[in-house]
């Protein structure tokens, strides 16, 4: 059952995406985050109403968890804003290995054959995948926009192990909603505090905001694809390395949007790339039957 939800899940994180980089099209990033973290926060406030407060022994767990992935998505939205989805989608899509390894550190799970050919695949791809961002001017080095996109792999990652934490009946055993919808309220408050504080005052001088009505679909896709997610990591059975790994086949939605509706560019390339990236998740989940 846990293995199912993943799939769903992953269909609607591709959407999401989708959505996130069509908001992003000539448009400030901290407002559209704002919007998503308050959007996302409304749509899940019966749920934290019904779930209750649970003390701070709860929500300091959650607290934590908003922080995590709030930074996440500020380099993830930068990054988004600025790179080609063909690009962002298959760096997000080798967050499973970073996910297998801390997995194997952290609950003891270990990698074989399998597995590890899925851990160098996954290499490989990283490495062609910056030979074909040449081929449009991205210095896969030095650009700072690239940079963001491996930092919010890296945070969500860390994010995933986390959340195996909090779900599990071995770890903090949390609600899942009481997890979503209050670690959404925290993301709204905090993200209100950079607009003001930090994009306000400073809007003039930088990317102008516009509404679009692709923001309420950022939030809407979000807010379906996490309640999966957590849904499935309840399961006793549920293995975080392959939930993740499964969520990151939303690169598929996502990669399908950037070729068809955003027309991006070199897309022979990256199609070879994203390939090896799949087949790295084809031999990771072999390894992990």
């Amino acid at each position: 059952m846990w293995w199912a939800l993943a799939f769903a899940s992953a269909a609607l994180l591709g959407f999401y995406d989708s959505f996130k980089k069509a908001s992003l099209k000539g448009n400030a990033v901290i407002p559209v985050l704002f919007l998503n973290t308050v959007f996302s926060a409304l749509i899940l406030l019966p749920f934290a109403i019904r779930s209750g407060w649970g003390g701070w022994e709860v929500q300091k767990y959650i607290l934590l968890k908003s922080c995590i992935v709030l930074s996440s998505w500020i380099a993830g939205y930068y990054a988004m804003k600025y790179l080609p989805l063909t690009i962002v989608g298959p760096i997000n899509a080798t967050r499973p290995v970073l996910v297998l390894i801390g997995a194997m550190i952290l609950f003891g799970e270990r990698l074989n054959l399998y597995q590890w050919i899925g851990v160098a695949l996954a290499a490989v791809s990283f490495f062609l995948l910056s030979r074909s961002g040449k081929r449009e001017g991205i210095d896969f080095k030095h650009d700072r926009w690239i940079w963001c996109a491996v930092l919010a792999a890296l945070i969500g990652a860390c994010s995933a192990l986390y959340d195996r934490f909090l779900m599990s009946p071995a770890g903090a055993s949390l609600d899942r909603l009481q997890v979503l919808s209050w670690y959404n309220l925290y993301q709204a408050g905090m993200m209100a505090v950079v607009l003001l504080a930090i994009w306000y005052p400073r809007r003039a001088a930088t990317t102008p905001f516009h509404w679009s009505w692709t923001i309420p679909f950022i939030s809407l896709f979000l807010c379906g694809a996490d309640f999966i997610y957590m849904w499935a990591l309840t399961d006793e059975d549920a293995m975080i390395s392959i939930v993740s790994m499964i969520r990151r086949g939303s690169v598929l939605v996502s990669f399908l949007f950037g070729a068809l509706v955003f027309r991006e560019k070199n897309l022979k390339a990256k199609s070879f790339d994203l390939a090896l990236v799949l087949l790295g998740m084809v031999f990771l989940y072999l390894g992990s039957k």
